[in-house]
């Protein structure tokens, strides 16, 4: 199976004037994007891209593009279109400064830590990266560097580095059933007659110190009211505490993911996470709740235990959760001690957590393995 990962790299131009022909290009690779946004955009069937090719490539040609950067915007103006007509939205207007660069459009120099971009006209401008000791990994001879995502946000420029890797999946020797809560992630373990292995909890403190921020950003912008809009200081306030709330969630779910890939890789477990479709909409919950909701993160979760054990080739499932929390795992009736603690028929005392991962591993037979 093809696995992709990408990269995050700060970028610097060292030289002025590569920096301001960075800047044209991406401008101009936003604006005609745009363009042919707009042109397709009334067509009754989304064209393909032979006919955008036949269409838009010598007007983006006189305009400076490579002929790589013609397919690329063609191809990302189609992707627009068609994901906004599948949602019934409006037609999208684009405002971030990005451009995507197929191999034959850029250079990287691995000895000096350089990427050369090829720009509007034919020029290229150089780029030094900001380099970390854990993007060594991905340039060896299992991953293979394809496209590229050069960014302009915030005054700076980015770089996303794409890798590929074809992955063998492993033999499972076990299931391992994963319960996302506000504060913690609860896995069980059993084999694959069902027996139970093990059982586990990884806190998850990431929600409550994001909270933390976030209200306090709120507090900010009630304390001045609609000013805060127009006063430079509040809204740098206001915008770090919300950056911080966002930093904190990431790092917190790429702990926990990478924990639970470790727990998991070292049973050989199949891991089966829950179908979480629609639960904000099916919410209905107090204040607080709901608050907390808006900021839990368990797509962004289950997206980094996936992708993290796709590189390790652990196989992924996922099941319908609807009732995991009130069947006993094990037979006859669960006795509910309040809202968190159950008594199993064994008498053993348990969370519905514990109890909901279980069931969870239990939903997938030895069919399905």
């Amino acid at each position: 199976m093809r696995v992709l990962a990408t990269a995050k790299v700060k970028a610097v131009a060292p030289d002025p004037s590569h920096h301001h022909k960075l800047l044209q290009f991406l401008r101009a690779y936003r604006d005609w994007t745009q363009y042919v946004i707009d042109q397709i955009w009334c067509d009754k069937k989304i064209p393909s891209m032979k006919e955008l090719h036949h269409r838009f490539y010598r007007v983006l040609r006189e305009q400076g593009f490579r002929a790589h950067h013609c397919h690329k915007v063609e191809r990302r103006a189609r992707e627009v279109v068609k994901a906004a007509k599948k949602n019934n939205g409006s037609k999208p207007f684009l405002k971030k400064l990005t451009a995507r660069l197929d191999y034959q459009d850029y250079k990287l120099g691995l000895k000096n830590k350089t990427l050369k971009v090829a720009v509007l006209n034919n020029e290229w401008v150089v780029l030094k990266l900001q380099w970390y000791s854990y993007l060594d990994k991905y340039f060896n001879n299992s991953w293979k560097l394809r496209e590229i995502l050069v960014g302009y946000r915030d005054d700076e420029v980015w770089v996303y580095f794409t890798f590929e890797k074809e992955v063998v999946f492993k033999q499972p020797k076990a299931v391992m059933g994963i319960d996302i809560n506000f504060d913690n992630i609860t896995y069980t373990i059993i084999d694959l007659r069902g027996n139970l292995v093990t059982m586990g909890t990884i806190p998850f403190n990431g929600l409550k110190r994001a909270l933390a921020h976030k209200v306090i950003a709120e507090k900010i912008q009630r304390k001045y009211s609609r000013r805060w809009r127009y006063i430079k200081g509040i809204r740098e306030a206001i915008r770090g505490h919300c950056g911080k709330a966002r930093n904190i969630l990431i790092d917190s779910c790429h702990y926990v993911s990478r924990r639970v890939v470790e727990i998991a890789k070292e049973y050989s477990a199949l891991i089966v996470l829950e179908n979480l479709n629609k639960l904000k909409s099916r919410a209905n919950g107090s204040k607080r709740f709901n608050k907390r909701l808006t900021l839990w993160t368990y797509r962004r979760m289950q997206s980094y235990i996936h992708y993290k054990a796709l590189i390790e080739g652990l196989e992924i499932n996922y099941v319908n959760p609807k009732g995991t929390s009130k069947l006993s795992p094990i037979g006859d009736k669960l006795v509910f001690i309040n809202y968190r603690w159950i008594k199993l028929p064994n008498g053993h005392i348990a969370t519905r957590d514990i109890v909901a991962s279980w069931n969870l591993a239990l939903r997938l037979s030895l069919i399905h393995i």
